[in-house]
């Protein structure tokens, strides 16, 4: 008997004596808790994203759209970013204003060459104004998962209000669940039984998110 026969026949064996009428897992949970959490207008939702994202020390700018490639020309040269990753669909006039050296997402690179560039720059899917999250989908704008999780430096451009939502519920219908979801809450970080915070371990040691209304 293989491990596979085994485990159904636990399964079959536990499930013996339900009903055939046993209502399904989907229509026994309740699906009826809040949606969002308080009375909110735009411009506070998108305080609360910006709130919470300084809350998990993310840096958080805010510009016009009509600024920000000046913002993120004044933000790479802040950083001292020679060279800047960049995914295939990233809008080009997003980093007219900088001297630094695009390098292209491609599927040949390797780790360590993901590891020599100095800032990446992104759009993202969404982000949540209650837990001050950014979702990133993969998309062209957006790049390979890994390109977000190599290089030290990441920065996130998010369109508000468009693409800011207040709480998981509603982000969740905006979501393909096929496509390969990277959900951040500020830099990488973790800690131990200390409580020491080390930041950097399994991601960019920097996040900056700007906010382009």
């Amino acid at each position: 008997m293989s491990s596979r026969e085994r485990i159904l026949g636990r399964v079959r064996r536990a499930l013996a004596d339900v009903p055939g009428d046993e209502p399904s897992y989907e229509e026994a949970v309740g699906r009826d808790y809040l949606r969002e959490h308080g009375d909110r207008s735009v411009e506070e939702t998108v305080d609360l994203l910006a709130e919470n994202l300084a809350d998990y020390r993310a840096i958080v700018h805010r510009c016009t759209a009509d600024d920000l490639a000046a913002t993120l020309a004044g933000m790479l040269a802040a950083r001292g970013a020679r060279t800047v990753l960049v995914p295939p669909g990233l809008d080009p006039g997003w980093l007219a204003a900088t001297d630094a050296e695009r390098v292209a997402d491609t599927a040949g690179s390797t780790p360590y060459e993901l590891d020599r560039v100095d800032s990446v720059v992104t759009a993202c899917a969404v982000a949540v104004a209650e837990t001050g999250t950014i979702v990133l989908d993969g998309s062209p704008d957006q790049g390979r998962r890994r390109i977000t999780l190599v290089p030290d430096h990441h920065i996130c451009v998010v369109r508000v209000p468009d693409q800011v939502v207040s709480s998981v519920p509603q982000v969740m219908e905006r979501l393909d669940p096929a496509r390969p979801l990277t959900w951040i809450s500020g830099p990488s970080a973790t800690s131990d039984i200390e409580l020491d915070r080390v930041e950097g371990v399994h991601g960019p040691r920097t996040l900056e998110v700007i906010l382009v209304g």
